[in-house]
């Protein structure tokens, strides 16, 4: 059977006919997950902050979340292989759980991802302004934050084949310049040995420095995810079963491999690490570039940068309005209606673009009641799509418990449940670290701003089940992963490939 029959096949069996083009080749499949995971953006956004709170130690929690990242990459290859549906983890939890339960994972990580895009955009507004030869005041980010939103937006409605080719274009850019500048960064403006990275300057003060290398492996946490975003427009790749687990796992290994590369450039230029940890510099990145480069060569990096930030936005906005077409498509939320509208002539669902557009755009004009607006934006969408994750992670271990055997083209095997079961606990002890209150002199609701969002998103969510019960309304196929439960049948058979890692 020709692939594109297979693919109308598997899906017709899981009960849809898509409306998309199958326009995106592996190779863009990939990108779009690198330029989502973007190295450059996760590194440059979060590390002053990572840096000050536990020196230059913190690189490592890049390799650490890095094998903890690949064994939940592993478990949704597992399900994407079977459930090979546009918007990901919603559709996912939908097979593998029910109903009401999918319906809580979607709304978790779809404000997440929401949450996300504003996070990238408003850090954008940080390179925008000075590449422009602007001051990066507080309006100023904020306007170049939506500047960046609106490019995205009008890149993402031009179609699955322009959003293929800007993917592509984002990743060689991004990794090319990312080489280019860590590599004349480590040749011609090293500061310092390879020894320095056992060196925390005393950035614990008197306390743990355990704990204090927790709070920095933000930047491994906020930098780990993005994979899952190949499989987010599983309907848009051909022969999605085999292509997309290659995807995922090459996501991890090569974004997460630049990504240290990008962070060890960095740590080893920064002349004066006392002064990041006490406060005298807040911005390194910028003083590091402007150091190596001069102030023309700097901002001609900015600019490469920005282009990793626009493809990183448009494609977060991609998976979001994947997820919210998928939702709108089962009928599961308030605007279904306009959620599932699909322009046969772009090839996209514009009512759920615009979604992830507007409600990023109202983020980032809201930050500016807030101090510390980065790293609260980031630490909440970081916990939400872990939240995201790892109720998939929870749903896959307990179907596999209920006699769940993947039978897509990609399988585990016998390393199956063991894996699901080490990623589930990486998983929630990552939810912990980020959600662990560390400012006991802010304010009960300052310490405590990730729980609290989280409690609202889910309480949020909660009450709307409660009161608008569209999850009942709607008859898409749901629980069939599960042999016991009766439903769709299962895909069409198709050999399974022998799972690497």
């Amino acid at each position: 059977m020709h692939h594109a029959d297979h693919d109308d096949a598997q899906l017709a069996s899981l009960g849809y006919t898509s409306e998309f083009r199958r326009d995106m080749s592996p190779w863009a499949n990939f990108s779009l997950g690198f330029t989502y995971l973007s190295p450059v953006v996760g590194i440059y956004t979060v590390f002053a902050i990572s840096l000050a709170l536990a020196g230059p130690p913190m690189i490592w929690s890049l390799l650490i979340v890095g094998v903890g990242q690949l064994l939940v990459a592993l478990v949704f290859s597992e399900i994407v292989a079977q459930f090979p549906v546009a918007g990901g983890v919603y559709p996912w939890a939908r097979r593998l759980w029910g109903k009401k339960y999918a319906w809580m994972t979607g709304w978790v990580y779809l404000l997440a991802l929401l949450a996300t895009v504003a996070s990238v955009t408003y850090t954008a507004g940080f390179y925008v302004a000075p590449a422009l030869g602007i001051d990066a005041t507080t309006n100023t980010v904020i306007v170049c934050g939506l500047g960046t939103i609106l490019l995205a937006t009008v890149i993402n409605f031009m179609g699955t084949k322009v959003l293929a080719w800007a993917a592509i274009i984002g990743f060689t850019a991004e990794l090319l310049g990312a080489l280019a500048v860590g590599g004349w960064l480590l040749i011609a403006h090293r500061e310092h040995g390879l020894d320095v990275l056992f060196d925390s300057f005393g950035a614990a003060g008197e306390g743990s420095y355990v704990s204090a290398f927790l709070a920095a492996s933000l930047i491994g946490i906020y930098q780990y995810y993005g994979f899952e975003a190949c499989g987010d427009v599983a309907e848009e790749v051909p022969n999605p079963g085999r292509l997309i687990p290659k995807a995922m796992r090459r996501t991890i290994y090569i974004g997460g491999a630049a990504a240290t590369f990008v962070c060890l450039a960095l740590v080893l230029s920064v002349a004066d690490i006392p002064g990041v940890i006490a406060g005298e510099d807040v911005d390194p990145v910028t003083t590091v570039l402007n150091d190596a480069f001069g102030t023309t060569g700097a901002r001609i990096v900015l600019f490469v940068v920005l282009i990793s930030f626009v493809s990183c936005a448009m494609s977060l906005q991609a998976a979001a309005s994947r997820l919210a077409y998928s939702y709108g498509r089962d009928d599961m939320i308030f605007g279904s209606g306009l959620l599932k509208k699909f322009s046969a002539t772009r090839g996209v669902p514009p009512y759920a673009l615009l979604l992830s557009g507007i409600v990023p755009a109202l983020i980032v004009i809201f930050s500016k009641v807030s101090a510390d607006a980065v790293l609260k934006i980031v630490s909440f969408a970081a916990f939400g799509i872990y939240l995201g994750f790892q109720l998939v992670v929870l749903a896959a271990l307990r179907a596999r418990l209920k006699g769940w055997q993947p039978s897509g083209a990609y399988q585990l095997g016998r390393w199956g449940l063991p894996v699901n079961i080490a990623a589930l606990a990486y998983g929630v002890a990552a939810m912990v670290n980020i959600a662990w209150p560390r400012t006991p002199d802010a304010a009960w609701y300052d310490n405590y701003l990730v729980l609290l969002s989280a409690a609202i998103v889910v309480g949020t969510g909660l009450v709307y089940m409660a009161l608008h019960r569209s999850y009942g309304r709607s008859d898409a196929p749901h629980s069939d992963a599960i042999p016991s439960t009766t439903g769709v049948g299962a895909a069409p058979p198709e050999e399974p490939v022998k799972a690497t890692v």
